[in-house]
């Protein structure tokens, strides 16, 4: 059980479960060829994709390519069902950035079949977390920025002002799907600029000037 820091402290709950959003950017859905959605795509990842994502993370080596998703991550606080955005708000306890981490080859065997993508998405460690700021930090839910550099290129930025679905509305929407409890995260998507990873790759995640996370990527054991 992974638990997250929130403020520099542990939180008191495990991470749940991870409600991730897909292609809520449009650019990165055209990067992949994919059509724009016209209602939210979800899909969960279970408790032991969460791992940390510093001082390092490990990606498999044996199942073709593994791509980085940067996201922002919201950790929910309080229990959430059928909610509204002010319940919402309330609700949520920090915020922070996401990889999910995405076995591409796999996927788009999957995709190509019309089967579920939870073996390319949901496998041990494919969602390592940083820490998270209390969301009291944000202003405004819809100008939050995130980049990712891997080995000191920019290979992701973004803005939730470009997402299809803002991030209020969309855990209210998610809420009346999936009751949300204390420790589940939502993996908000992520924007263009998504690509393989290697081993021995140096990353750069940053959320506004709130979180500066470096770190690293291992060979997990097969």
């Amino acid at each position: 059980m992974f638990t997250p820091i929130l403020d520099g402290q542990p939180f008191p709950h495990s991470v749940g479960k991870m409600v991730c959003v897909g292609r809520n950017y449009a650019e990165h859905a055209k990067e992949l060829n994919n059509p724009v959605p016209s209602a939210p795509i979800l899909f969960i990842k279970p408790t032991d994709a969460a791992v940390p994502v510093e001082p390092a993370f490990a990606i498999p080596t044996d199942r073709g390519a593994v791509h980085h998703e940067l996201e922002i991550a919201v950790l929910i606080g309080q229990r959430l069902q059928n909610a509204d955005e002010s319940a919402v708000v309330a609700a949520i306890a920090g915020v922070g950035l996401g990889l999910d981490l995405t076995l591409r080859d796999v996927q788009d065997g999957l995709k190509s079949k019309g089967h579920p993508w939870e073996i390319a998405k949901a496998f041990d460690g494919a969602c390592p977390l940083t820490g998270f700021v209390n969301a009291t930090r944000v202003q405004n839910w819809q100008d939050l920025n995130l980049t990712l550099t891997r080995n000191a290129v920019l290979q992701q930025q973004g803005n939730s002002n470009a997402m299809l679905f803002s991030i209020l509305p969309l855990i209210a929407y998610i809420s009346r799907i999936f009751t949300l409890n204390p420790g589940d995260v939502i993996m908000t998507g992520t924007p263009a600029g998504v690509g393989p990873l290697a081993a021995g790759d140096e990353l750069q995640l940053n959320l506004q000037d709130w979180l500066s996370v470096s770190t690293r990527v291992t060979a997990a054991p097969h």
